[in-house]
């Protein structure tokens, strides 16, 4: 992991899966530090994937996880049309708009995950093709949205390694989110 999650307090399951998923958050950001709305929007792998759409696809995913979580209506043909939006960045969008978009969908998140009275309540998950649904915990949805997200960070640090050369741990040492260690006292 480029960047050490901090060890919840004790008992607080919650705030260690929140820190979890915000550092995977925190890797496709970092993912687009520096680079021009061109280079966001480029495909320099065979992916069909940029980097600005992977952020535009785990937004709108976030964002509609959380919906089925609180329980909100579920329109399978509305919810279809939404994903296939979500998969690609408009010309009308920017990155920064996405950034934004990002950042509210998480605070949105931690604001619900911390008003449910147990990570022990349910939902209901719509059947979909690949699966059946029916009753999941928070405590499942929080492990899936962040099993979504890593993936997502994952991807997206091959697609900026491709641009530019530039790895996670480059990355992380350029934005500040850590200090670049002294290796040598690690000889």
């Amino acid at each position: 992991m480029p960047v050490p999650v901090v060890s919840e307090n004790r008992g607080d399951e919650r705030g260690a899966l929140l820190a979890y998923l915000d550092a995977q958050r925190g890797g496709i950001r970092r993912a687009l530090h520096g680079l021009t709305d061109e280079q966001a929007r480029s495909r320099p792998t065979v992916s069909a994937f940029s980097l600005a759409d992977i952020l535009k696809h785990v937004a709108v995913g976030e964002q509609s996880s959380l919906a089925t979580m609180r329980g909100e209506p579920f329109d399978f043909e509305a919810g279809v049309k939404r994903w296939e939006d979500g998969l690609a960045v408009r010309d009308d969008e920017t990155v920064e708009e996405l950034l934004d978009l990002y950042a509210r969908v998480a605070r949105e998140t931690e604001e619900t995950v911390r008003s449910v009275p147990s990570l022990d309540d349910t939902f209901s998950a719509p059947k979909m093709p690949w699966d059946e649904g029916g009753p999941r915990s928070w405590r499942w949805g929080l492990l899936h949205q962040i099993e979504e997200t890593a993936r997502h960070a994952g991807h997206a640090d091959i697609i900026r390694e491709t641009i530019d050369g530039k790895g996670a741990f480059d990355l992380v040492f350029e934005t500040g989110a850590l200090p670049e260690p002294d290796w040598s006292s690690f000889r």
